[in-house]
């Protein structure tokens, strides 16, 4: 695999001024702004300040452009998108809006992120049952998916990438199980969209929820979900809104029915700027084009695996056809992680630390030299 040196990473280095003052390799906790994002942000807080209504209408009018923008870049429509506040809306919007049975199961590994993890959780009040696949024994692989499953799984939920170690799992191949027997497929793809192609209709997905703040690198507080569009309809509206209605404007006739796509799920006013901040992103990850930034962050994640393994670093990232991702979790023998990455901090090296290891994530601006200076670094800073 051919690595992009700093003046031909896929995304444009100019254009990230984080470059400027860290070698930033922490995508996985935050992304950071390109610049015409956050030119678009200040457009838009410019235009409150100075015209109220009359700065962010036009911002407004492009929500119906933003939702297809989002759904193209999916795989989708953008009928089956809806605007939301977080990657936990997305797993509520279906917890809240299947109406369960006693003795129904979900079905997850043990080492979700909270966010798709506590709205399954909570339907234990109406007797589901929440069974967990343990991933120090095994990942959730087709296989292990098909002698888990059991006519009561009504929905399946994963994430595309882990957020601990960067697991990648076959998504394709998870919802033929799932469908096949009968369960819907949920996908929590934050540590993966922006960083990696991904098509809804080609995997087969029934809902997907990611936040923009991470590897979309778009505002925090925003996500959106694709709702396949046969099943906008079956799922109620756990928490509707004024902007749930058919016709918004028409403000007094509390009972008017939904309207009829995905946007129905976004219940009260969204969140203009942010949606405007995942738009131009988009903008930004289309430019670059998905595949090449995919590419360019596997060599990358494999660069840094072998410089660590050269190190005697101990990986907790599994790494193979199909299951690598943007993501790297290591140890380095004697050496207590949460010190190690504060050291790499104050060098300028940003990075997640726990004292679980050190988390590695970087994205299409970021060249070899930046994975280059962390090995550097790694067994020498104290």
């Amino acid at each position: 695999m051919t690595l992009q040196r700093a003046k031909l990473t896929p995304l444009d280095r100019s254009e990230f001024a984080v470059t400027e003052r860290f070698t930033y390799l922490n995508h996985a906790a935050v992304g950071v702004l390109p610049a015409r994002t956050r030119d678009a942000v200040d457009a838009f807080v410019r235009g409150q300040a100075e015209g109220g209504v009359m700065g962010v209408y036009t911002t407004e009018a492009q929500m119906p452009y933003y939702r297809e923008r989002i759904g193209r870049f999916v795989g989708g429509s953008g009928s089956e998108i809806a605007v939301l506040r977080n990657t936990t809306d997305g797993a509520n919007l279906v917890a809240l809006g299947l109406n369960w049975r006693e003795g129904d199961e979900v079905l997850l590994t043990d080492n979700e992120f909270p966010a798709n993890a506590i709205p399954w959780f909570a339907l234990r009040r109406f007797g589901v049952k929440v069974r967990m696949i343990s991933s120090a024994r095994e990942r959730m692989t087709p296989d292990v998916l098909r002698r888990e499953i059991t006519g009561r799984t009504r929905v399946v939920a994963v994430s595309w990438v882990s957020f601990a170690d960067g697991y990648r799992h076959d998504l394709a191949a998870l919802a033929e199980v799932a469908h096949a027997h009968g369960a819907i497929f949920c996908v929590d793809a934050i540590q993966g969209l922006g960083a990696f192609p991904l098509d809804v209709r080609a995997v087969d997905i029934d809902v997907l929820y990611a936040s923009g703040a991470k590897w979309m690198l778009a505002l925090q507080g925003v996500s959106f979900a694709y709702v396949r569009g046969d099943l906008v309809e079956r799922l109620s509206l756990g928490a509707p809104g004024w902007r749930s209605m058919n016709d918004m404007w028409d403000f007094l006739n509390y009972e008017q029915p939904y309207v009829q796509d995905a946007s129905r799920f976004e219940g009260g006013t969204p969140n203009f700027v942010g949606a405007l901040s995942l738009e131009r992103s988009i903008d930004a990850i289309e430019e670059a084009g998905t595949d090449a930034i995919g590419s360019h962050v596997l060599a990358l994640t494999d660069r840094l695996y072998d410089g660590l393994r050269e190190k005697g670093a101990n990986i907790d990232t599994l790494r193979g056809p199909g299951i690598s991702s943007g993501i790297v979790t290591f140890t380095m023998p004697g050496r207590d992680s949460i010190a190690l990455g504060q050291a790499l901090q104050r060098e300028g090296v940003i990075t997640t630390w726990r004292a679980s290891g050190i988390r590695v994530a970087p994205h299409g601006y970021n060249s070899a030299d930046d994975i280059d200076r962390l090995l550097s670094l790694v067994s020498e800073v104290e």
